[in-house]
């Protein structure tokens, strides 16, 4: 039975945790003016979607789990809305390589979940085996920042990892890490234990470097940066942003503007060369 503590703290974490469904919109607002995905990726969307799926299936098997059903019942309507709007506006390849990515993960990996706890297990072990698989995988969502911060480190720029954000996130897992305590469902609590750590983390890089560009950009004028270094910086930029979407749909809703190739700002290309 939900106590009142239980309640308010699910509560708090559905409404921050809406805030940061609602991340993206500007993006979209983006896309729309300009017609155009302009590069922008949609894996953060889908795997979101496969997030919210796989912990509704977790809260049917559960009892009392209201909060958490409402809450990811939100998560994949607004999902579905980025992917759809994304469908509208991007080059026919990003369309294929989407409907690929949504048929492997949201309709096969989720069917197979599905179906293999169905047969092969009852009652608590199937709740159980499902609480593992959501609580490996919202590991991996809280720790895949790893490779964001790498970044804000080597470049001492926070440009790329908005404040806001990385607040709310963290925000979001205290309260759900407190309904999971309170509840003793530890497949909840864990993860935020973690996704609370590194928003923390995030918060510490932000104030410490959050003064390093306007640094640079007094020593603009004397530096001068090598153009087939730039264009490796940028790809390893890339490579380790699209990896964090891959595995991270909670923090990277706000991201894919990052992954966008034709427009890397020079002044963090020049922040990382100047740091090594």
């Amino acid at each position: 039975m939900m106590s009142y503590l239980d309640l308010i703290f699910g509560l708090l974490g559905n409404f921050v945790s809406l805030m940061v469904f609602l991340a993206p919109v500007p993006t979209f607002i983006q896309i729309y003016k300009k017609k155009s995905t302009e590069g922008f990726q949609s894996v953060p969307y889908v795997v979101g979607l496969f997030s919210a799926m796989l912990w509704i299936y977790y809260a049917l098997l559960k009892t009392d789990t209201t909060l958490l059903i409402t809450i990811n019942s939100v998560g994949c309507f607004v999902h579905t809305a980025y992917i759809s709007f994304y469908l509208c506006y991007a080059p026919k390849s990003a369309r294929l390589q989407t409907g690929m990515l949504i048929l492997l993960l949201n309709i096969i990996g989720m069917s197979l979940i599905v179906v293999l706890t169905y047969f092969l297990a009852d009652g608590s072990t199937r709740g159980n085996i499902v609480g593992w698989i959501c609580l490996i995988f919202s590991l991996c969502v809280f720790v895949a920042p790893l490779f964001i911060l790498r970044q804000v480190i080597r470049t001492k720029s926070v440009e790329y990892m908005p404040f806001l954000l990385s607040l709310f996130l963290t925000i979001s897992a205290v309260m759900w890490f407190f309904y999971g305590l309170l509840r003793k469902d530890y497949n909840i609590a864990i993860p935020n234990v973690v996704g609370f750590t590194f928003g923390v983390i995030q918060m510490v890089l932000y104030v410490i470097y959050k003064g390093a560009k306007k640094a640079m950009e007094e020593r603009l004028p004397e530096i001068q940066v090598d153009a087939q270094k730039n264009s490796e910086i940028r790809e390893q930029i890339i490579d380790a942003v699209t990896l964090s979407a891959l595995v991270c749909p909670e923090i990277v809703p706000a991201l894919p503007q990052l992954v966008r190739r034709d427009n890397f700002d020079l002044q963090n290309e020049i922040n990382i060369a100047t740091s090594t």
